[in-house]
């Protein structure tokens, strides 16, 4: 069990089960209730060791019915050099409990993705990572039963989606579902909830909110009149469903606004420039990762180190979105406005005006 005390409050990380626990503030020694409004540094990190997809030209995400929010189909970014890995994890040690790597392509098809995991271990922090599974062998799969604390399988409807599944699950690995909502697959998600029709053996469901990034585009984007979708929020909320099943922090929004029922102590809205942030490929560190097209609040971390881009002025200008959105919502403690990077996903029925207004505001 890792312990990390901060200036108002304590969090916990135990790297054996991904348990994690927070404290609210604590004053004079006493709780009080109020969720703490960010870290010192950042507890997990997204780090894009992949600059390019070995599968993109092919155009893989899209027949799946995925549109891949780095732009797989053109990026030919070098990946994440090792040396510059071996910096980022050197900086975290004893700092960040874990790595959710990433970037523009499957992580576990890096050149240097065995070293990558024994860096991490060598640094007591936990890696994760999401694969489509094209080309996850049962050697992989076993590295990752040795190193990674989870695995998820993107949703990608093919043979080679179920193949993934089967070798990390021998391997003894927690695996995932990760599951990507647009107006095109939701119903496919409501469907298989209800019958049973995702594979055996999984941890869970994870639902991702579609993202116009990268190759995402605009009109499928889920609102809160989708039918499917507001089915799917009751199928979730009433714990009804044969498998257990999360959603990303940015359907939070929609979580809280729309299927009322569900506790929201169990809902952690986003941890960009607050608990988390992204690096990319070329040491580029933001606040999300989807930002990776714009980069309108990176830093440079050939510049500067870590701590430096944690505590800019970038950072500082992202995370006061968060202080500012939604002032007189009864929810904002819960949901802050929701995404900063792209309003337009943000699900929620009483802000649809003030959504198009942000559209075009800068936060640089």
């Amino acid at each position: 069990m890792k312990i990390r005390k901060e200036k108002n409050f304590i969090s916990l990380f135990d790297s054996g089960t991904g348990r994690y626990v927070r404290t609210s503030i604590i004053n004079n020694g006493k709780d009080t209730g109020i969720d703490p409004f960010m870290a010192s540094f950042p507890e997990l990190l997204d780090v894009g060791i992949m600059g390019h997809c070995k599968h993109g030209q092919s155009g893989l995400c899209i027949k799946a019915g995925i549109e891949c929010y780095q732009d797989g189909l053109h990026q030919r970014k070098p990946n994440m050099y090792l040396d510059d890995f071996e910096n980022i994890a050197a900086q975290c040690r004893q700092q960040t409990y874990q790595f959710a790597l990433g970037g523009c392509g499957d992580p576990d098809q890096h050149e240097h993705f065995q070293e990558i995991l024994e860096i991490c271990a060598q640094e007591g922090i936990v890696p994760n990572f999401t694969t489509s599974g094209f080309g996850l062998t049962e050697e992989l799969a076993c590295l990752c039963g040795k190193y990674c604390g989870a695995v998820a399988v993107s949703w990608y409807r093919s043979e080679y989606t179920q193949r993934a599944i089967d070798f990390l699950i021998k391997a003894g690995v927690k695996t995932n579902i990760h599951y990507v909502l647009n107006r095109s697959t939701v119903h496919e998600a409501v469907e298989r909830l209800a019958s049973r029709g995702f594979p055996n053996g999984v941890n869970a469901i994870v639902f991702l909110l579609h993202k116009p990034v990268g190759l995402g585009k605009r009109e499928n984007i889920i609102t809160a009149d989708h039918m499917d979708f507001q089915r799917l929020l009751r199928m979730a909320a009433s714990g009804e469903t044969a498998y257990k099943t999360g959603f990303d922090s940015c359907t939070v929004p929609a979580l809280i606004n729309i299927q009322s029922n569900i506790a929201e102590d169990s809902l952690d809205t986003c941890e960009g420039a607050r608990w988390s942030a992204y690096i990319s490929p070329d040491m580029k560190m933001m606040p999300c990762s989807f930002d990776n097209q714009e980069m309108r609040w990176a830093v440079d971390l050939r510049k500067y180190t870590i701590k430096e881009a944690w505590n800019s002025t970038q950072f500082e200008n992202f995370r006061d979105y968060f202080r500012t959105a939604c002032p007189d919502c009864e929810n904002r403690l819960s949901c802050m406005g929701g995404c900063p990077i792209r309003p337009e996903i943000v699900v929620c029925k009483k802000k649809a005006l003030p959504r198009i207004e942000r559209e075009n505001v800068s936060y640089n």
